[in-house]
């Protein structure tokens, strides 16, 4: 089969994050009403449950890279989708919390091994020139499986078995598409790569910075991701249909998340990281301040969603920045860091529900956030800020992805792929150009040409036109002298 372009395997890969990340992790909570009330588990239960997905999807981070490098992206993505299914199904089935909690916990090593699948197939389909817009599309995945989500919950209310039944079926499309469009390789790493800076030589400061920022980060928007739905149904007395439109605007609001992180890291990061997460900490205490008007709520998800999807962004732009060399752990680690906060959170969370109220846990929660985003001007910036102040610095997810490979004189990396690649398309280029230049030639050739000949026409045609007076003449003087009665006759013809 003819290997995926790059435009399609950024929307394959988007397509398989909507499934492993939005279907199968972030669309619990918007289930958790009718759930928790068939099922008759209480707020401290379900957000232990809640942990489950974010501890595994740690386990299964831990282990990707590995399995990613053996078995190869094909086979690593296929076997994300089959957790993905047998957890999807599991949901769908559960009879209470151990079957509950055994679905959401392989759903969580599902979304674990996705990601680092497709990294590996990127580094084998797509030019290094084109990973950070790849990765943004697929990034984008996120917010698009949380829209697909919803039309379940406006639909189907309270058909939540079936809604993960159908969750269940496009993940096992998604395994059968990745099986024949994912290239069978391992990450590649080109040789001429120079090796990463050993452990001793690691910002560890930064690096400590960045996952504490995204720890808290992670905790505080548990909250929302678990309990927002039930929140608003609880306290707020709407229809646990009516929470689909929550998770409308946290989609949709999150596909700006992208252009808005790669907008902060071209600015001034720490500002952006104190913004964002002041957002997300105000769509907690809007949600928690008004869950019974409809509007507001919908408003504070789309705070939310962009908030979100903007500070992940950016965790993932700095990870790679702070570990070049390292392919599987830059864009992993923050992620990680994202997800123990959120698996510490949940529980936490569910425990000052059943202890304090919805209102108050949400408050607090908020309050956090708050007292952190003060602290954001000592989030890690650039990587050359403190040593090199009069060095300016490309920025950008692009310009991350270009400094995840360097040379022996710390340059971006173009490996011989990508050369070969562009030489390719610069000789095609120049085929074209000389082919449009043959062509033009050849047109001028022959408009010359024409002009040639029509002007050789053009004196012949004059030529031609004296010669037929003096004919004409002769003719008329002939004609005169015959019938001349003054003239003699010749002697022989009478």
């Amino acid at each position: 089969m003819k290997p995926l372009s790059s435009t399609g395997f950024a929307l394959f890969g988007a397509a398989l994050i909507a499934i492993s990340f939005g279907l199968a992790r972030f669309a619990f909570g918007l289930f958790v009403p009718p759930i928790r009330d068939e099922l008759e588990l209480t707020a401290s239960v379900i957000g232990i449950i809640g942990a489950l997905p974010l501890i595994s999807f740690l386990l299964a981070t831990l282990v990707a890279p590995f399995a990613a490098d053996h078995l190869g992206a094909r086979n690593a993505a296929v076997l994300s989708g089959a957790f993905g299914v047998v957890g999807l199904a599991l949901i769908s089935q559960s009879t209470g919390a151990l079957t509950l909690g055994a679905g959401v916990f392989a759903c969580g090593i599902c979304t674990g091994l996705m990601m680092p699948a497709l990294t590996a197939a990127m580094q084998a389909l797509v030019r290094r020139s084109l990973h950070g817009r790849v990765s943004s599309v697929m990034n984008a995945g996120t917010s698009i499986g949380v829209v697909v989500a919803v039309p379940t919950v406006l639909f189907l209310t309270g058909a939540w078995r079936l809604a993960y039944i159908s969750f269940a079926v496009l993940a096992g499309i998604g395994v059968i598409a990745a099986w024949f469009l994912l290239p069978s390789v391992s990450r590649i790493l080109p040789a001429n790569a120079a090796p990463p800076p050993p452990v001793s030589e690691l910002p560890w400061s930064r690096l400590v910075r960045l996952s504490l920022f995204a720890f808290v980060m992670g905790f505080v928007s548990a909250a929302y991701w678990i309990f927002a739905p039930d929140l608003v149904v609880t306290l707020g007395g709407l229809s646990a249909g009516a929470t689909g439109w929550l998770w409308l605007a946290v989609g949709v609001a999150g596909l700006g998340g992208a252009v808005v992180a790669d907008l902060a890291d071209r600015n001034n990061p720490p500002i952006t990281h104190a913004l964002m997460l002041m957002m997300l900490a105000a769509s907690l205490a809007l949600l928690a301040a008004s869950p019974s008007q409809s509007l507001l709520a919908a408003f504070s998800a789309l705070v939310f969603g962009l908030a979100y999807m903007s500070l992940t962004g950016l965790y993932l732009m700095t990870g790679i920045r702070l570990l070049p060399g390292r392919l599987s752990v830059g864009p992993v680690l923050p992620f990680m860091a994202v997800s123990l906060g959120q698996a510490t959170g949940s529980p936490v969370v569910g425990m000052l529900v059943n202890a304090f109220g919805y209102a108050s846990a949400f408050a607090m929660f908020s309050a956090l956030g708050i007292l952190v985003a003060i602290l954001s001007p000592f989030y890690p910036g650039y990587i050359a800020q403190a040593e090199e102040e009069d060095t300016e610095e490309e920025s950008g997810l692009q310009a991350a992805y270009d400094y995840q490979l360097q040379d022996e004189e710390g340059e971006p990396l173009q490996p011989e792929a990508d050369i070969v690649e562009e030489a390719e398309e610069a000789e095609a280029e120049a085929e074209e150009a000389a082919k449009a230049e043959e062509a033009e030639e050849a047109a001028k050739a022959e408009e010359a040409e024409e002009a040639e000949q029509a002007a050789k026409a053009e004196e012949a045609k004059t030529e031609t036109a004296p010669e037929g007076e003096e004919t004409a003449k002769a003719e008329e003087a002939k004609g005169e002298e015959a019938t001349d009665p003054r003239k003699p006759t010749p002697k022989g013809d009478t």
